[in-house]
């Protein structure tokens, strides 16, 4: 819900005493010195209690969306620049709501009526503001983006490497044909790293037969995974009569230099898929010139918590988490060729 006046109950240390009001974006960010500075017990004023107060004719033009607005935080929405200013709020709780009970999905499938269909049978209403994570493989199902290994004849090329590496040649074959390059390969441990047409770098053109029916069934990535993000939202948005509604599509990949799989964003519709701090003030007055957080595989990441890989749980609502909206898509977290230092 929206307020006009919230409260932060952390110390904070103020090296003045008594601290003037300070104003930050239009808000009176007021400080209260607890009761053991107020009688002098704390001469550095340790402050326990902060009020950030809108001013009394505040513009709520800003609280209706539009790009680059910021929302969640379960505080209301503030617009920032994103070129340098100061967000007065940050997200004190996030939830993280699975959303099991969909059927096989096939070919044609309405997908985002089946996710509102089981998300009202678990007793979930999508909120405006809310962030909904769908896993790719249903998303490639529904899109009709499934292959069966009977129907690919391996080059030369696959076929090599796969008696090399002890792998299917069909499925190297099938990867080959998904990509545009071979970022790194390794026959001894059958590894088979490519670039995609999307320009995702992953292991084997993110061809998975892992949750797929069928024995030589596997699911490639979807054509265009933010159109398809941006599908589930139009269609999810009209269906609960929501203004500000987020969609993101998430695959599975390795991590160079750590160990282990996360989920990261492959389609992303209704956000900007980071939140910029490049020339913001950090706490130490320093302006910020590099840092932007890829909010959006955070949220990819963070909303597999709920899902699982064997849980069959294929969406999750995320709820009170900040984020800019705007027309962004996944696209723009791909580094580009020409500054990636280690292709």
């Amino acid at each position: 819900s929206c307020h006009s006046r919230w409260t932060l109950h952390h110390p904070v240390s103020i090296p003045s005493f008594p601290p003037p009001p300070v104003i930050l974006d239009g808000h009176s960010i007021i400080l209260r010195p607890s009761r053991h500075s107020r009688e002098g017990g704390n001469p550095a004023g340790c402050f326990h209690r902060i009020f950030i107060e809108a001013p009394p004719h505040r513009d709520e033009s800003n609280r209706t969306g539009g790009p680059g607005a910021l929302t969640g935080c379960g505080v209301g929405d503030i617009t920032p620049s994103m070129s340098g200013d100061i967000h007065p709020a940050r997200a004190s709780e996030v939830r993280l709501i699975g959303i099991a009970g969909l059927t096989e999905i096939t070919v044609g499938a309405d997908l985002s009526s089946m996710i509102a269909n089981a998300a009202a049978v678990q007793g979930v209403s999508l909120e405006d503001g809310d962030i909904l994570v769908v896993t790719q493989k249903v998303v490639s199902k529904a899109e009709g983006r499934t292959i069966d290994l009977a129907d690919v004849e391996p080059s030369d090329f696959a076929r090599q490497f796969a008696m090399d590496a002890g792998r299917d040649p069909r499925l190297v074959e099938a990867a080959l044909r998904e990509s545009v390059s071979i970022v790194r390969m390794d026959s001894e441990r059958g590894i088979l790293i490519t670039e995609t047409r999307h320009g995702f770098v992953c292991a084997n053109s993110g061809i998975d037969s892992s949750n797929v029916e069928g024995e030589e069934t596997v699911t490639l990535l979807p054509e265009d995974p933010d159109k398809s993000a941006m599908e589930i939202m139009r269609r999810l948005k009209r269906e609960f009569g929501l203004t500000d509604l987020a969609v993101i599509v998430t695959d599975t990949f390795g991590r160079a230099w750590r160990e282990g799989h996360v989920n990261f964003a492959i389609g992303v519709a209704g956000m900007s898929p980071f939140i910029d701090y490049r020339g913001q003030v950090d706490a130490q007055r320093r302006v910020m010139s590099v840092t932007r957080i890829a909010v959006a595989d955070e949220i990819a990441a963070a909303a597999e918590l709920v899902m699982g890989k064997v849980d069959q749980v294929p969406v999750a609502v995320v709820r009170g988490c900040r984020y800019v909206r705007g027309n962004g898509d996944a696209r723009e977290l791909v580094r580009e060729r020409r500054i990636d230092l280690f292709r």
